[in-house]
């Protein structure tokens, strides 16, 4: 018998799996961009001994209402309201402009759920990772540094939340920033 943690995630896993079906990272190789909520997954439940299984799935649901056709109602009904208000807590407002969307998210950072901000955290080391090892195809070095100095202002204001996890995106600000 599965341990009802390990059915949620997975439970989250193969609904943003469908979701992000038809998406593709815009790196060189396009990757699949299920990828990219599992690799948030793996950062806190890994990397950051994080047990909650309800933040591992908002990680893994973390952009669905972005990205997707999905819902705040949808995940409300189908995972609870705990994980969708996570989830609605990290998600972007898609109807402001870009340079809006980033500097909402530094604003915002200090005043996220203890739970939001462990997926906002993790979201920014998979992000930066990518962008130092394997970035979109069309960043060229300036916006790349740009995108570092922006996630560290977002990182500035979660400090406290996970030492750990807060160590792991030090190191990466200081082993890959361009």
């Amino acid at each position: 018998m599965i341990d009802s943690r390990m059915a949620l995630v997975l439970k989250a896993a193969a609904f943003a799996a469908e979701k992000h079906r038809d998406q593709r990272r815009k790196d060189r190789h396009a990757t699949p961009y299920i990828n990219h909520p599992l690799a948030l997954a793996q950062i806190l439940a890994v990397e950051g001994d994080v047990q909650d299984a309800e933040i591992i799935a908002a990680a893994i649901l973390h952009d669905t209402i972005e990205d997707t056709n999905t819902t705040a109602d949808e995940l409300r009904l189908v995972f609870g309201n705990t994980i969708a208000s996570m989830v609605l807590e990290v998600t972007d407002d898609t109807s402001a402009n870009k340079q809006t969307r980033k500097d909402l998210q530094v604003q915002h950072a200090p005043h996220l759920s203890d739970g939001a901000k462990l997926v906002k955290l993790a979201d920014k080391i998979a992000n930066l990772r990518d962008v130092a090892h394997n970035p979109p195809h069309d960043w060229n070095l300036t916006r790349r540094r740009e995108y570092f100095d922006w996630a560290g202002r977002v990182i500035d204001g979660l400090r406290g939340a996970h030492a750990a996890l807060e160590a792991k995106f030090d190191e990466i600000v200081r082993e890959g920033r361009p």
